[in-house]
């Protein structure tokens, strides 16, 4: 593949830092890890933003979580249509084959892909209309949160679209018929959380007051 070129001398540089430190010192434990297999306990659904680092949010450990990261945390509703779907292939082996107790949707302040919805939903990008854009076609699944937040007062509607972007996927993850099997058997719970990158705010959302408090 003559297009793939080595890598840039600074994450070259990290790579080494990180083999000659951290894993020099755990070595023990990645061995483990690689001879046992994963056992993650909770599977984190989140924006790929490079300034959301689930991980580091929650101090966690190598193998402690399947992660997967897409445009605005989004999970598709179910369908019977399995042609490269990748964030539902993610759902289905974190439950199925993964057992995880635990399905987090993590959304975030300043989401760009959210922001994109709402242009596009308002009529102020076109091009995100178009069917040839990928974007645009993702964000058509947060189109009935966008409805949702279209009484919300329009300096909040964008805070509110984050929010709506992580029920929307908690709504149709339960649409999967192996994740509501799970839920209703007590094995798997769902949990609703949006952060704040600037002030390093956790809110969860508690399905009691149908809002989002702070952790």
């Amino acid at each position: 593949m003559k297009y793939a070129k080595p890598l840039p001398s600074y994450l070259v540089q990290r790579y080494q830092g990180w083999k000659a430190t951290i894993f020099s010192e755990n070595k023990a434990w990645y061995r483990r890890l690689a001879d046992e297999g994963q056992r993650p306990r909770a599977f984190i659904i989140s924006c790929c933003d490079s300034r959301v680092h689930v991980t580091s949010i929650f101090g966690a450990d190598q193998g402690e979580f399947f992660i997967h990261r897409n445009i605005a945390n989004l999970v598709p509703p179910f369908t019977d249509d399995s042609d490269h779907h990748g964030t539902s292939a993610a759902v289905e082996y974190a439950v199925s084959a993964l057992k995880v107790a635990h399905i987090v949707v993590l959304g975030h302040s300043n989401c760009g892909g959210v922001q994109g919805c709402y242009d596009m939903c308002s009529g102020h990008a076109p091009e995100l209309e178009e069917k040839s854009s990928f974007v645009g076609r993702w964000m058509d699944i947060l189109r009935p949160g966008y409805e949702r937040v279209l009484d919300v007062p329009e300096e909040q509607r964008k805070d509110a679209l984050e929010k709506e972007a992580v029920l929307v996927s908690l709504e149709n993850l339960m649409t999967f018929p192996f994740v509501r099997e799970a839920v209703e058997k007590g094995d798997l719970t769902l949990h609703g959380l949006w952060t704040d990158i600037g002030e390093g705010d956790l809110h969860q959302y508690d399905p009691e007051t149908k809002s989002f408090k702070l952790v």
